[in-house]
């Protein structure tokens, strides 16, 4: 069992540095801020490079790429040791991705993660299940493994449908062709049950594969009618924003961006070539998207309705992934991933009210 042994050096890459120009603008964001007419508060400061953020009741669980689940309860945040059967990849986007917990956490006290692993000088990633005690989480159960894995384009994102079953995005392991091979797990979305095995109304024959053709997918969610979305990021520019229907091919690496091809799904929304969002997690209300952006630096909001796109927060730096919860919007910041720009607090847990971002 090997125990985060990457952790103490990723926490010191993401807890040391300074800021550049932009660190006068994040330095100011402890407590509560006017940002661009928005009231933001700081729910906790000094995450170690967060990816998902889950709540149970009024406490979050949010995991660090490095390899430990930040628990925050009344803007206290202590760090849960994570026990991990593979030794956790520090490459490049890699590390301890997404997290989710059971729906029956208060009696399982399980979550479901995804990571990188390294194994004999090959990378791979696998989905798991962790069992809280103490303290500390464990890894319990293997749901699936051997989803390949590159120098980037891990994938990553967990969600549990409203199906109750399981969604994965996977990378397509910089090995594009591979996202348009059915057969590699790799470009996908996935779909499985709790107990790691394939449901048997998959739109493939024994197969995980729900949705294929994706670059680097890294956001899911949901609308009010059950309809699924998902966020990728683009080769150069041409991120997308998907709508996803079972069995469907979304053309990666044969069509991006506004392409089209018979067969192949193009995206309701594209930064098409001039512009990069660098997409991760999304969340859904009211007939809109909530989209974090790392490379665009804001939290985009994609109206179904009106098919318009617009910045909605902004100022806080790169911003790996949402929550919403009734009228409020919960994000974190992802500065000290090697791409940004970090101050002496990043990286930080931050809400606003989705009705002041209009």
């Amino acid at each position: 069992m090997i125990k985060n042994p990457l952790f103490l050096g990723m926490l010191f890459v993401a807890l040391s540095g300074c800021g550049n120009e932009d660190s006068a603008t994040v330095s100011e964001l402890s407590g509560t801020k006017e940002s661009d007419g928005q009231e933001a508060e700081v729910i906790a400061e000094n995450l170690a490079i967060p990816w998902s953020i889950e709540r149970h009741n009024e406490t979050f669980y949010i995991s660090e790429r490095g390899g430990t689940i930040a628990k925050i309860s009344d803007g206290e945040v202590e760090r849960q040791s994570v026990s991990l059967e593979r030794p956790l990849s520090s490459a490049s986007e890699a590390g301890l991705l997404g997290f989710v917990l059971y729906p029956d956490f208060s009696e399982s006290q399980k979550g479901i993660a995804y990571y990188t692993y390294e194994d004999n000088g090959n990378r791979l990633n696998r989905i798991v299940e962790l069992t809280l005690a103490n303290d500390e989480w464990q890894e319990t159960a293997v749901l699936l493994d051997d989803i390949p894995s590159g120098s980037t384009h891990h994938g990553g994102r967990i969600k549990i449908g409203p199906d109750k079953k399981i969604y994965a995005t996977t990378g397509d392991a910089s090995q594009p062709d591979l996202a348009q091979d059915r057969d590699s797990l790799a470009g996908k979305i996935l779909r499985l049950n709790f107990d790691g095995s394939i449901p048997d109304d998959n739109p493939f024959s024994n197969s995980y594969v729900y949705s294929y053709g994706h670059r680097n997918a890294q956001g899911l969610t949901w609308s009010s009618d059950e309809t699924m979305y998902a966020s990728e990021h683009g080769a150069s520019a041409n991120d997308e924003i998907n709508r996803i229907r079972e069995g469907r091919n979304y053309g990666w690496p044969d069509i991006e961006g506004s392409e089209e091809r018979d067969g192949m799904e193009s995206p309701l929304f594209t930064s098409g070539n001039s512009q990069t969002w660098a997409p991760s997690g999304m969340a859904y209300k009211d007939e809109a998207l909530y989209v974090a952006g790392l490379r665009g630096t804001a939290i985009l909001r994609f109206d179904l309705d009106s098919e318009e796109e617009k910045q909605v927060v902004k100022g806080f730096g790169r911003i790996r992934d949402v929550f919403i919860d009734g009228n409020t919007l919960y994000f974190v910041t992802n500065n000290r991933d090697g791409r940004g720009s970090p101050d002496n607090q990043d990286d930080r847990l931050v809400k606003v009210s989705v009705s002041s971002l209009d």
